[in-house]
């Protein structure tokens, strides 16, 4: 009777390691707060599979992700990300052991300078945006602290209300976007400023440097975050992922920017000044399960025109460039 009993305790444990569901730790995955959505309901689909248990998603940011997923060998095993690896951090994976990563683009995104729907639609120009946010602005011939306290005093055309904008930290890959997309763009379109600073590396780094005086209000990383400040802050501007103002229909509006309004179409086709691909980075050897995780991500199920990324927000890459960017990572993958 005793070894009855042994053999089917024995027999459930087998049957339980044997499952890919228990024999496995779960695929750790960190990073970008714009790129969580996606990662997170890719996991959701790969984990209703069975084969193996669904992975742990954290949203910590494009910058904090990279420094996780660089710091050891082991997990977090792919991190997400808004922009693409800079060399710094790929020494410093480097550094730590981390030597052999595969980068995979997936899709576009826009960064969006949205408001709240019951305040006014905001047509910018990346020049009027550097103007309203920037540390210093000329003024007579030199470069002082930024005195713009409205968007009217930038240009009579604009909403004559209060400058306001919320945004997310440097360690954010939205960030980091902005930063080269729009101020440092904006800014070569300032010649009063650019001619007041002789020096090209001063100049880019001052191009990049943003005012302190409340008129940019960091919120975190969350792109969900800035867009309640947005429903409840009519008059305020929001820098943001293209999926959240998505996710957000009714609520929030995107700003013209340069003349073109951030659209599925836009942004797919270049259209649109501050779009950018999105990423996630992939830790090599595979630990098991990731192999069909990535392929899961890939998927036309997930990224084609019709994928349900897409209806979270997702702007896809034109058929034939997502057909060669998926069969040439897979075959990496092999």
């Amino acid at each position: 009777m005793i070894n009855k009993y042994i053999y089917i305790v024995l027999f459930g444990i087998a049957i339980f390691f044997h499952s890919g569901a228990g024999a496995y730790d779960p695929i750790r995955i960190v990073g970008s707060s714009t790129v969580y959505p996606f990662a997170a309901s890719v996991a959701e689909h790969f984990g209703k599979a069975g084969d193996f248990r669904t992975p742990v998603v954290e949203a910590t940011g494009t910058g904090a992700g990279f420094k996780l997923f660089c710091s050891s060998a082991g997990n977090p095993h792919i991190t997400d990300a808004s922009r693409a690896m800079l060399a710094v951090e790929r020494a410093q994976c480097v550094q730590h052991g981390v030597d052999k990563i595969i980068e995979a683009k997936f899709g576009f995104d826009g960064i969006t300078f949205a408001d709240s729907i019951k305040a006014p639609l905001f047509r910018l120009s990346r020049r009027q945006i550097f103007l309203a946010l920037a540390r210093d602005v000329p003024k007579d011939g030199k470069l002082v602290a930024n005195y713009y306290e409205k968007w009217s005093q930038i240009d009579p055309a604009l909403p004559d209300v209060p400058i306001k904008v919320y945004g997310s930290p440097p360690v954010s890959g939205t960030y980091d976007t902005f930063i080269e997309l729009v101020m440092k763009k904006g800014c070569m379109q300032v010649h009063e400023f650019t001619s007041a600073i002789a020096d090209s590396g001063e100049r880019e780094r001052r191009c990049q440097m943003l005012r302190e005086d409340g008129r940019f209000i960091e919120v975190g990383e969350n792109g969900n975050l800035i867009a309640e400040k947005l429903i409840g802050d009519p008059g305020a501007l929001g820098i943001l992922g293209f999926s959240f103002l998505e996710q957000n229909p009714g609520k929030i509006q995107g700003s013209l920017i340069d003349g073109t309004a951030p659209a599925f179409e836009s942004i797919q086709s270049g259209a649109y000044p501050v779009s950018r691909p999105i990423y996630f980075y992939i830790k090599l050897p595979l630990v098991p399960g990731m192999h069909e995780y990535v392929q899961e991500f890939m998927s036309e199920a997930a990224i084609g025109d019709e994928g349900y990324l897409v209806m979270e927000g997702l702007v896809p890459f034109p058929d034939a460039e997502r057909a060669k960017i998926r069969r040439k990572l897979m075959e990496t993958l092999k």
